[in-house]
């Protein structure tokens, strides 16, 4: 059965043009963010005895966000292995070269004590977002990747800030 016929394909859930975000993309990235501000609250809202859960959950669960984002860029890469020359060699390096490096970041972050980890997250999806953005500017991922990805990690970015803040 074709794809245009399984009823997967339903109005408006595509965008009318080339910069407008997709509404799956803004409703599931937005869900998203919702651990992240409920966590990096959680030691503020409910005190010093869910403090070392709440902070430890926000680090895990960062780890975990911060690896989807590198495998985008592992994602964005692979259709390059179907015209493999020099060129598309150093293209494909490149791409799921970076694609790791937040995965290993992540991992290495929830190696450290909470509040150092909490930083590293931080500072990793800082980075990640001007890599998005570059890559997004180069053309290589649409324009409403870097338009969905700016308040998506403001929002985890300052969620992380503050988890680190309450310890």
């Amino acid at each position: 059965m074709a794809l245009e016929n399984s009823g997967l394909l339903k109005p408006g859930a595509y965008p009318k043009s080339e910069g407008e975000i997709p509404a799956a993309a803004l409703w599931l990235g937005g869900g998203g963010v919702i651990p992240f501000v409920a966590l990096g609250l959680g030691g503020h809202v409910f005190g010093p005895d869910y403090l070392a859960a709440s902070s430890f959950a926000l680090l895990a669960y960062g780890a975990v966000i911060l690896s989807f984002l590198g495998g985008i860029h592992w994602g964005r890469a692979i259709p390059l292995t179907q015209k493999y020359d020099d060129k598309t060699n150093a293209k494909l390096w490149a791409g799921m070269g970076l694609s790791v490096v937040p995965s290993l970041t992540a991992w290495g972050a929830l190696m450290l004590p909470v509040t150092s980890g909490l930083i590293v997250l931080a500072t990793s999806f800082a980075a990640m977002l001007f890599v998005d953005l570059r890559v997004c500017a180069m053309g290589i991922l649409p324009r409403w990747y870097g338009r969905l990805r700016v308040p998506l990690s403001l929002a985890v970015i300052t969620s992380l800030l503050l988890g680190w803040g309450s310890l």
